[in-house]
């Protein structure tokens, strides 16, 4: 059931939002364990508010699959493993099955030994990192993310064309009274995918999101995206801070940081240096990382998650410059949103209704968002 928010957008219930997506990934022919598994947290993922990495994500997950590059039969798989540490085998699936098991494990291994960290190869995208940093905090624990990425978008200080992929972070810890501190986050300024939700929402970008090898900002999003997608004229997003005046040789920094702790460690890919067209249908190989900490090795009686309260507390009572707009921390807006479309639904504009609309006539099964 779905209700009109304005001429442009309508909610949807998490449940027939999921079986949708469900239909539309068995449809694919997916194995059941990773069409439940992608659908749990394609749905989580909107319902936390990041629509760029929800059910948005399904046009290109569509146009991977006709290409032969992912495959639909994965079974992910530990190829070496340590008590501590694990190697997995995305078996090039999608990324949430592999990503989903690898916290998982991570999380089991810390439990037993107080620390733990798993690397993943043979990926593709995953979703939003800060899903798998949040069930470490749920468990207790101290959760690290981060992930290479199948595009190349993000242009390195200096440069004039874009080398990086958005390269995600996640990091999350348990606070004892609070929800979690959950920090998800690009190593450039904005994910790639937010552009298309601008594009798909009409909106046009703030200045410095996207820049042309000619220095200018480009802020009509259906173009930025067009340009970002063909990499007509060299267009890329900047790194975190923007240009070096501002700070963006650190999000530079911090995006090779994770390629090398998501991709190099674990034998993933670098994609500049790969035939990245969906023509050839070759996997992505992206890279993931997963790291557990149990602060009771550290800490005792639950002192590191008092204290953590205590820290957001903290912060949520410092005076803020606007009374209406109280200081947050990481995590606030998306349980805030979390809690409002458990109950008014997932909101989706008339442009991605459309084009689900297609995807399910191109499946064969019934389009459910009516």
């Amino acid at each position: 059931m779905s209700t009109a928010a304005n001429c442009d957008l309508q909610h949807f219930d998490r449940s027939l939002l999921k079986r949708q997506v469900s239909t539309i990934l068995t449809a694919w022919g997916l194995a059941a364990d990773q069409v439940e598994a992608s659908t749990e947290i394609m749905i989580e993922t909107d319902t936390y508010g990041i629509d760029s990495h929800g059910v948005s994500m399904l046009m290109l997950y569509e146009r991977m699959i006709s290409s032969g590059a992912i495959n639909c039969k994965a079974q992910p798989k530990i190829v070496k493993e340590t008590p501590v540490t694990a190697l997995m085998d995305g078996d090039a699936g999608l990324g949430h099955l592999v990503a989903k098991r690898g916290m998982l494990s991570a999380i089991e291994k810390c439990q037993r030994s107080g620390l733990a960290a798993v690397s993943v190869y043979n990926s593709h995208h995953f979703g939003a990192a800060g899903i798998y940093a949040k069930m470490a905090a749920d468990a207790g624990l101290i959760g690290f993310v981060s992930s290479s990425a199948r595009g190349v978008f993000v242009t390195p200080t200096f440069a004039r064309k874009p080398v990086l992929g958005t390269n995600p972070l996640a990091f999350a810890a348990p606070a004892r009274w609070k929800k979690p501190f959950l920090l998800d986050m690009s190593t450039s300024v904005v994910a790639s995918n937010k552009v298309k939700v601008y594009d798909l929402n009409h909106k046009a970008l703030p200045e410095g999101w996207v820049c042309g090898d000619d220095g200018k900002f480009i802020t009509d999003s259906h173009e930025a995206r067009s340009k970002l997608l063909s990499g007509q004229g060299n267009a890329g997003l900047s790194p975190l801070g923007g240009d070096r005046e501002r700070g963006g040789h650190k999000g530079y920094g911090l995006g090779m940081m994770v390629q090398i702790l998501s991709s190099t460690l674990s034998g993933g890919g670098f994609s500049p240096t790969q035939d990245r067209s969906l023509a050839t249908g070759k996997p992505d190989n992206i890279g993931h990382f997963f790291l557990a900490i149990n602060p009771d090795c550290f800490r005792t009686d639950g002192c590191f998650e008092d204290e953590v309260a205590e820290l957001i507390s903290y912060l949520h009572g410092v005076d803020a410059v606007d009374p209406g707009q109280p200081v947050l921390v990481a995590g606030d807006p998306e349980f805030a949103t979390y809690e409002q479309r458990s109950v008014s639904g997932i909101p989706l504009p008339e442009s991605l209704l459309a084009l689900l609309k297609d995807i399910t006539e191109r499946a064969g099964v019934p389009f459910l968002l009516v």
